[in-house]
């Protein structure tokens, strides 16, 4: 214990003095508790404990100390000899780890606790009601049917709870098992026995009745005085505080990545003692544990000063001991809690024990339904860094959603690590015992660690390969790519940087056609907001989709009050979407939510590799649901139905490449850096910082939502009504202008301004096809070629407002003398 702050303001003032209740005993008691006020309409006020670690963070060596030695305690009671013949019984969800602490003191002992998780396949073997609490049904669940059984004359059965208080839940109990399984010999162990006499006289009335002893060990003892109706008073002080709003609540939500650990768990051990915990067990665990705190260790870095474990409801001893490991292997504060079912009220006085509350929705799909869950003296408490520690049963996507308990986390703390520990499947071979968990994949990258967009505005589901050489020169690459040595995605163009000339051209641009593109953003998002809601969520396509998916989500918050989720992923022509980024998305939300966004359509290739992909993913054994429809800036190729504008006009983030973009590079796809277990790759170019204009471009987009509001909302009604069929008359111009040209490639036609611009910066250019009188839109289109050497030819009937020719079957013989220039073949 931690004597200098217990000594100052007793926590369990502030409910003493408002509603009378007395705490009397020796004299630790008051450092052992406070007090606090339930919401629950059994029983007004909450014993809070300082040494059992779930609703106040504590150091899990005095969490673990405080059961071993109860547990050394019982293992002199019954001598050596019983102590191995008994077997220990924990209560959920409290005292999960408390009994299994005690089963670790006691030595060798088998344990089990009480569970609330009903599990397919798994025969009850026995059960009782908690009188008091809110949730009330326990299952005894043992994957040995013959764990309770008694093992032999004068072997005793020992039951663990945080606090003995009225005794009628360990009086439930042993009546249950005392039916199924009578032995002549039960211990009863609590941190603190707060029996009335009357109750004490109850208990051994009962050991009378059923003919056995009866024997109880208590850290510390002391009685509970309650006035005359407290409960009421009670209710009404909680009611009232919450009225006033005075009480801590959350945060808002705060989105921020948190890192996965890959625990090296133990084969064959059990997460913990739901179905039974061994000796055997024990044994495997013990030696695992300064691995698996080492692994925390580096993942946490040295930065971390104060650390809290996070356990999870009933998973409370394997992040105790996870904890404890930690403690010793680390100079960090290490402090251990876990979350709870309990609903309490949280008030910020010190003479009060719960200060602060998170709250946020039940994870592990609870058989009882749907329901708040609560983590307490969490937010406020300082700490650098929380590692929560769940079963993978309950890593769900309500773990991950807005609002879920990661997201609560995050507003406090600057660094959340989640480890997840395979949950155990009792009756399959014991090689096998342990749930099959799915390849778990890393979290979406942010910045400001990961581009220059801010963490909320988008996460790319995509590793980093900044460190990795990938730019190869432009006629290198165009000469793989045209002989069929390479693929365009297994390398980088060296990045393009604009003159001083073309740097205005953008900003003159940019401030041009900022309206015109703030109603096209405006349009596309109430659209889908009006056919995919009330919630979708945002997938641009990597990288040119990036930008759109951040203004429509910026849309949908400024104009609708609305956070969208927004992720980033990458296609490939010819190799399909990332399909670990669509399992990603699977596990994290509902793919019939899912809206794929880019930047604008030419002839509608991704459109149609975007569709065989999703096909192919479904085909393979993935998730269904996902609509591979996509929301689009521009469709000036007639190949979608749901678009901002149909027009082919200057958008100017296709100016540039990784500068307009958050400062990422195209995505990569190559064998030897991407696994069949990765997301597909791509570069952070920090190093252009000083260049970069992608916070410019969507901060002049976004300001202008205000004024476009009304056209947009007259836009939206006539496109919802109107035939918005795709046409495809951008593939038929492709291929017309193919064969016109010689080209006999479709892929080597880029149409529209946007991949016409891709052209020029990224490929060898042949030739620039411009409508006849196109104006300021083909500005930076005429200085691009200007400055590669590139012919710009204006025609007549042009369905685009411009269109780029890449040369055709190119090799670097075919480059003119300056390097520059290419010659008509």
């Amino acid at each position: 214990m931690e004597r200098g702050t217990a000594d100052v303001v007793w926590s369990g003032s502030w409910v003493a003095e408002r509603l009378g209740v007395g705490l009397v005993g020796d004299g630790e008691l008051r450092e052992l508790l406070g007090l606090a006020l339930r919401r629950n309409p059994k029983r007004a006020h909450l014993l809070v404990s300082n040494v059992l670690g779930k609703h106040v963070p504590q150091r899990p060596s005095v969490v673990y100390g405080a059961g071993v030695e109860l547990g050394r305690r019982v293992r002199a009671l019954l001598g050596e000899d019983g102590a191995r013949r008994a077997v220990v019984v924990g209560y959920a969800e409290t005292a999960t780890g408390l009994g299994h602490s005690v089963a670790d003191g006691l030595g060798g002992a088998p344990y089990l606790h009480s569970t609330r998780r009903p599990v397919p396949g798994v025969a009850r073997a026995g059960g009782f009601e908690e009188a008091h609490s809110h949730a009330t049904s326990h299952l005894l669940l043992p994957e040995d049917p013959e764990l309770l059984a008694a093992a032999g004359p004068g072997s005793a059965l020992v039951l663990v709870d945080d606090e003995f208080s009225t005794g009628n839940t360990v009086l439930n109990t042993i009546r249950d098992l005392h039916a199924r399984y009578p032995r002549d010999h039960y211990v009863i162990v609590a941190l603190v026995d707060m029996r009335s006499p009357a109750d004490r006289g109850r208990l051994t009335a009962f050991a009378a009745e059923i003919g056995a002893r009866v024997d109880l060990i208590a850290r510390n003892t002391g009685t509970v005085t309650l006035p005359d109706g407290v409960l009421e008073k009670g209710q009404a002080l909680v009611a009232e505080q919450e009225a006033a709003g005075d009480a801590p609540q959350d945060g808002p939500p705060h989105p921020r990545p948190h890192t996965r650990l890959d625990l090296p768990w133990p084969a064959g051990v059990p997460d913990g003692g739901r179905h039974g915990f061994t000796e055997a067990h024990r044994a495997l665990l013990e030696p695992a544990l300064p691995a698996l705190a080492d692994r925390v260790a580096q993942a946490l870095g040295d930065g971390p000063r104060r650390v809290l474990v996070l356990g999870f409801e009933e998973l409370m001893y394997a992040p105790l001991r996870l904890a404890t490991a930690l403690e010793d292997r680390t100079d960090a504060e290490v402090r251990y809690s876990t979350t709870t079912r309990s609903p309490v009220l949280a008030v910020d006085d010190p003479g009060y024990a719960i200060r602060t509350r998170l709250v946020f929705p039940a994870h592990d799909d609870p058989a009882d339904g749907p329901g708040e869950r609560y983590a307490y003296n969490v937010a406020g408490a300082g700490f650098d860094a929380v590692v929560l520690v769940v079963d993978s049963a309950a890593d769900t996507p309500a773990l991950h959603a807005p609002g879920g308990l990661l997201d609560r986390l995050a507003p406090h703390t600057a660094q959340v690590l989640l480890a997840v520990i395979p949950s155990y499947v009792p009756g399959a071979p014991a090689s096998e015992r342990q749930e099959e968990v799915p390849m778990q994949l890393p979290e979406p990258l942010r910045g400001p660690a990961f581009s220059s967009y801010a963490p909320d505005e988008v996460g790319w589901l995509l590793q980093d390969l900044s460190d990795t050489r990938l730019e190869a020169p432009t006629e290198e690459r165009e000469e793989a790519i045209q002989s069929g040595g390479a693929h365009y995605a297994e390398s980088l163009p060296v990045e393009y940087q604009p003159s001083a000339e073309y740097q205005e051209l953008f900003k003159s641009a940019l401030a041009l056609s900022a309206a015109r593109i703030a109603r096209a953003v405006g349009t596309v998002t109430e659209t889908v907001l009006a056919e995919r809601g009330p919630r979708p969520v945002l997938v641009s396509l990597a990288r040119a989709g990036t930008p759109v998916g951040v203004l429509m989500r910026r849309w949908a918050r400024a104009r609708r009050g609305i956070d969208l989720p927004h992720y980033a992923v990458s296609i490939v022509r010819g190799r399909g979407i990332d399909a670990n980024a669509l399992r990603w998305l699977a596990e994290h939300h509902d793919p019939a939510d899912v809206v794929f966004v880019d930047g604008w359509t030419g002839k509608g290739a991704i459109t149609r590799e975007l569709a065989a992909a999703v096909a192919e993913f479904e085909k393979a054994g993935g998730a269904a649901g996902f609509n591979p429809e996509i929301a689009v800036l521009a469709d000036p190729g007639g190949c979608v139905r749901t678009y901002g504008t149909r027009e082919d006009f200057l958008i100017p983030s296709a100016c540039l490449n990784s500068t307009v973009s958050g400062l990422i590079s195209r995505t990569v796809l190559r064998a030897d850096l991407v696994g069949p277990d990765d997301f597909h790759g791509a570069k952070f170019y920090r190093e252009l910082a000083g260049a970069d204009v992608s916070g410019l471009f969507l901060d002049t987009v976004a300001a202008r939502f205000d004024e476009v509001a009304d056209a947009v909302d007259a836009e939206v009604k006539e496109l919802l009504a109107a035939d918005r069929a795709p046409t495809w008359e951008g593939w038929a111009a492709v291929e017309r202008i193919s064969e016109e040209y010689g080209i006999h490639d479709v892929n080597l036609v880029k149409p529209g301004v946007g991949e016409a611009t891709r052209v020029l910066l990224r490929r060898v250019p042949w030739k620039i096809l411009a409508r006849r009188g196109a104006g300021p839109d083909l500005d930076h289109i005429r200085l691009l070629a200007e400055q590669r050497g590139v012919p710009v030819e204006e025609v007549d009937s042009l369905p685009y407002t411009c269109v780029g020719l890449i040369h055709p079957k190119y090799t670097r013989g075919a480059t003119g003398a300056d390097g520059k220039a290419v010659e008509s073949a």
